[in-house]
């Protein structure tokens, strides 16, 4: 008798924690969100997760505090948002940096597929090849030949080691048998001033970081990843249009919750996403960025991801790059 008495007694917290689980739920959100950029503020980002949170903001009918916590390329603010109560009030956006570090380090701390859920794609751009103008070459093709006859004295920037910019290099090495020699830096901004002042002769960078410097003529554009040209730049070809299709590397900025965040969030919140960016007003301020809008569902988003992190480990391993 005690014992069922017990029993009866379990299953009657057990509704009730229930039927408050799904009454918060149904308020859900009753106080403000924070979005953890595990980035430094001022970066595309940034601007790409306030731009979208602010929209978010006036469909959630709560504020939306943006945190910047930068630091270890971006995995600190990840480990940060891994271990946030699961209860949708604490969103991480990662972008492929993410991706590429679940290969690139030994130790994490986090796992992207296992430790979040992916939410929705909210931007994504291709990365461009320059080169100082000083370079005899209009095309990746004659890139290819240029570095070939220089062998040894051709080099590529990048953001730092198993960064996209530096894995776009050495595939690009790869494919066109000319392989240049990588100078990493801390950050993309001293990279583009190299590259810019003619320290160092190449670079894939974020299209948006440097379109305004190609559209004042203080880099030449080769080509941009993908299978077709991008409206900022018309006429640079895409790589598709290249010996080289195979390059379609690009990067993304997408908004995650931990895992273990109910369901009905997860989906008021990637709901929420999707129509702020499909927003006529969002679009508008992500393509003056040189972003391409996405707002995918969940389901697309979480397959993308679990793709992404098993392609850019192909790159990491062929390009053999570690980081503690």
């Amino acid at each position: 008798m005690q014992k069922a008495i017990a029993r009866l007694r379990r299953l009657a917290v057990a509704a009730a924690l229930g039927l408050t689980t799904l009454h918060a739920m149904a308020e859900y959100p009753d106080h403000p969100l924070r979005i953890i950029v595990p980035f430094a503020a001022g970066g595309a980002t940034d601007v790409i997760a306030r731009t979208v949170a602010q929209a978010m903001s006036t469909r959630l009918g709560q504020s939306i505090v943006v945190e910047n916590k930068a630091g270890g390329n971006g995995n600190i603010g990840a480990v940060t948002a891994a271990r946030a109560e699961p209860d949708g009030y604490t969103l991480l956006m990662a972008t492929s940096s993410h991706a590429i570090n679940a290969s690139l380090y030994q130790k994490l701390g986090y796992s992207l597929t296992r430790d979040f859920v992916g939410l929705s794609n909210l931007a994504s751009v291709p990365l461009l090849l320059v080169v100082n103008p000083s370079v005899p070459v209009k095309s990746a093709s004659e890139l290819a030949t240029y570095t070939k006859a220089n062998a040894g004295r051709v080099n590529y920037a990048s953001g730092g080691t198993g960064t996209a910019s530096h894995l776009a290099g050495e595939q690009f090495g790869t494919l066109a048998g000319a392989r240049m020699t990588h100078v990493p830096y801390k950050g993309g901004a001293q990279a583009l001033n190299d590259v810019m002042g003619g320290q160092v002769q190449v670079m894939f960078a974020n299209l948006p970081e440097v379109l305004a410097q190609v559209q004042a003529g203080k880099l030449k554009a080769l080509a941009v990843t993908g299978i077709q040209r991008h409206a900022a730049l018309p006429d640079v070809p895409a790589f598709s249009e290249t010996p080289f299709p195979a390059m379609t590397a690009r990067s993304w900025f997408g908004l995650f919750a931990p895992a273990g965040t109910p369901s009905a969030a997860i989906e008021k919140l990637s709901q929420a996403i999707v129509q702020s960016v499909a927003d006529p007003a969002v679009k508008e301020r992500l393509k003056g960025l040189g972003a391409d809008p996405v707002g995918d569902d969940q389901a697309a988003f979480q397959k993308y991801v679990t793709q992404e992190v098993a392609r850019w480990a192909q790159l990491v391993k062929q390009s053999g790059a570690t980081a503690e």
